[in-house]
């Protein structure tokens, strides 16, 4: 029921992606009326749906605490409720992103060690596609949570897309070995420390991200968050540029007919919604939250994204290295090298 347009798009979501996915079914929770009406018009969505009636949903500028005190019985409460309870192996929702996860963390709580939740992004790049977190689920991060980021990043973009060995990159001012403020430089000193089953790289910056330096790029929620949507400003200012850029003259207008497929093919490789659904990663279960404006292609990706985890190891994968932090934690670290950032 969430997002800008809710079943009108969830539902058209479905079909896209019960063309696409083989031997999966969908729980479908919400107002049976205006779900059904959807469904009647998607024969390949509705042969592998079911609906659970509830007439309660979350707006999209419900408060979290007013979501956890008032939610239960809503959509998304329900919709969550069922991966607890086993009917699911994952949840989607293009709602409230606040109430999304503390509705999430209330009914699935934490995994285990693991200190806070992170929402993470992937992020086209020249060299394919970089996981980016946390996005916006903690302001501020400690060291060892920087560190938990990078070994559930790495969990992410191996059971998504792809990467044998993801290489995890930790974002900061500098490259080198005394930028930074000590938590980011105590997280390092970390990841050099422990044994992960992952592939650190070290320090990376803000132009590293669209560069593709790495597989995962960790930060804390605020910077990832401003990061984010400072991307998805550029990409609509450039596209909205070359857009009015191709239309100033016949001359130009000539050259964008000859160009078109070129650009058809940069627009696909820039839309958003062709990497749509940021998991919230850190829980007893698997949630994946899509954009709310996404249209239906865009939440079929997000679909696609839970799909793929709740079929691989990304929880045992999680827990392996989680165990190999929490050897390393109870032994000394080395100190992180002092110097002023910059």
């Amino acid at each position: 029921m969430g997002g800008d347009h809710g079943p009108a798009v969830t539902v058209a979501g479905v079909d896209v992606a019960a063309k696409m996915l083989q031997d999966v079914r969908f729980l479908l929770h919400g107002d049976a009326e205006k779900i059904n009406a959807e469904l009647a018009r998607y024969p390949a969505a509705a042969a592998v749906s079911a609906v659970r009636h509830t007439d309660r949903a979350i707006s999209m500028d419900e408060k979290p605490a007013q979501a956890m005190r008032r939610g239960k019985g809503s959509s998304v409460w329900n919709a969550i409720e069922s991966v607890k309870a086993g009917d699911a192996g994952a949840a989607v929702s293009a709602g409230n992103t606040g109430a999304l996860m503390a509705i999430s963390m209330l009914i699935l709580r934490m995994a285990k060690d693991i200190n806070r939740p992170a929402i993470v992004a992937s992020w086209p790049t020249s060299r394919g596609i970089t996981a980016v977190l946390d996005v916006g689920a903690n302001v501020e991060s400690d060291a060892e949570q920087l560190v938990e980021f990078a070994i559930m990043g790495a969990a992410f973009h191996h059971a998504v897309h792809g990467s044998e060995r993801p290489t995890v990159g930790l974002l900061n001012v500098g490259s080198e070995e005394q930028k930074g403020h000590e938590d980011v430089r105590e997280a390092h000193a970390l990841l050099r420390a422990t044994k992960l089953d992952l592939d650190y790289h070290g320090f990376v910056e803000g132009n590293d991200i669209a560069k593709g330096t790495v597989d995962v790029i960790v930060t804390d929620g605020f910077t990832g968050n401003i990061a984010l949507k400072t991307a998805e400003g550029l990409a609509r200012f450039f596209a909205n540029e070359l857009r009015s850029s191709f239309k100033s003259s016949p001359l130009s207008m000539l050259g964008a007919l000859f160009a078109s497929g070129a650009l058809g093919r940069m627009r696909k490789r820039m839309d958003p919604g062709a990497v749509n659904g940021g998991p919230l990663l850190g829980l007893n279960g698997i949630v994946v939250k899509s954009h709310g404006g996404a249209d239906a292609r865009g939440y079929a990706a997000a679909i696609r994204v839970a799909v793929d985890l709740a079929r691989s190891d990304f929880s045992a994968e999680i827990d392996r290295n989680m165990q190999r932090l929490t050897a390393t934690l109870s032994q000394p670290v080395p100190a992180p090298v002092e110097g002023a950032s910059e």
